[in-house]
């Protein structure tokens, strides 16, 4: 198998035309469209299927071009190995939910990585969806969601139709986070329905595969608040909880030192029965690397000093 053909592929794949990914290669269409077909006689298999409208993609196409990007990558990186003796570089990507007790693990994790050894080092809080998505697409390797232990079964399904590997890291209840000046703060037994006259902060993009976003928010929102902040930034929702004592949020158990830099305290709720979990997910056929290892080692440690 020829990777330059791989790479054709994957660039009409990204263009969604013959013309234009020719005219990227700098080659001509015939040229481009006798590789592709000789590609796809040597799997056995049809990439593309050519309509009126234009390229798509078939199914089976879609799995060839996450193997054939994979490839490409790897090539790529063994290249810049070795082009003009330059040394291996650090690589390390990961999609996290706002959780701060992973946040404090990132850090910890950074403080080892070797400065003698260039490195690239992303790391992403966004949704479950986004995460997913950046993982299958392969723009980033490792991969933690976060949702309702009730909803195992969608997200099981998707693993598994994704072809993820999937590992539980903890699982948990919620507390609630609120002010030093709240007006529940020093409530010793708080009930959900004291919460009724204060202003839930949320994240403003809960997911879960294959129900509506409405129905979503409505298993994660309080059932007996009408009032709502939705913020994506988790430093926003902080400073929100600090300035504005009347807002409180559902969160994770948070670090102490967070805490006190942000005058907050986090309280129990009697009949807060939602058990979440937070689930490790990578490709499956993927290798952890050192750094993915060491990362792990540290989302594991601050569970254990945090949760």
């Amino acid at each position: 198998m020829n990777v330059m053909h791989m790479k054709y592929a994957v660039e009409i794949a990204n263009t969604k035309s013959i013309s234009k990914a020719a005219e990227n290669l700098y080659m001509g269409q015939p040229n481009l469209s006798r590789a592709i077909k000789e590609l796809e006689e040597s799997l056995g298999i049809t990439i593309f299927k050519r309509t009126t409208k234009g390229i798509s993609v078939t199914p089976e196409g879609e799995e060839f071009l996450q193997y054939a990007k994979r490839i490409i990558s790897q090539v790529e990186e063994v290249e810049e190995i070795y082009r003009n003796g330059k040394s291996k570089k650090q690589r390390f990507s990961v999609c996290v939910p706002r959780a701060s007790y992973i946040s404090d693990a990132f850090a910890e994790f950074a403080k080892n990585i070797d400065t003698s050894v260039s490195a690239e080092i992303f790391y992403k809080e966004t949704n479950s969806m986004r995460t997913i998505n950046n993982i299958v697409k392969e723009d980033y390797n490792l991969g933690i969601i976060r949702y309702q232990s009730s909803f195992d079964k969608y997200f099981t399904s998707m693993f598994n139709e994704k072809k993820l590997m999937h590992e539980t890291i903890t699982e948990f209840s919620y507390v609630l986070l609120m002010s030093k000046s709240h007006p529940l703060a020093d409530k010793e037994k708080i009930e959900l329905k004291d919460l009724a006259d204060y202003i839930e902060i949320s994240h403003a993009d809960p997911y879960v595969p294959s129900l509506p976003l409405i129905d979503v928010k409505k298993a994660e929102l309080s059932e007996s608040v009408d009032k709502h902040i939705f913020v994506f930034e988790r430093g926003s929702q902080f400073v929100l909880l600090e300035k504005v004592p009347t807002t409180f949020m559902w969160v994770s158990p948070i670090p102490d030192e967070l805490l006190e830099k942000y005058s907050l305290v986090q309280k129990k709720c009697i009949g807060n029965t939602k058990v979440y979990k937070d689930v490790l997910i990578y490709r499956k056929g993927y290798k952890l690397t050192e750094l993915d290892d060491a990362f792990i080692t540290e989302v594991c440690t601050a569970k254990r000093k945090i949760m």
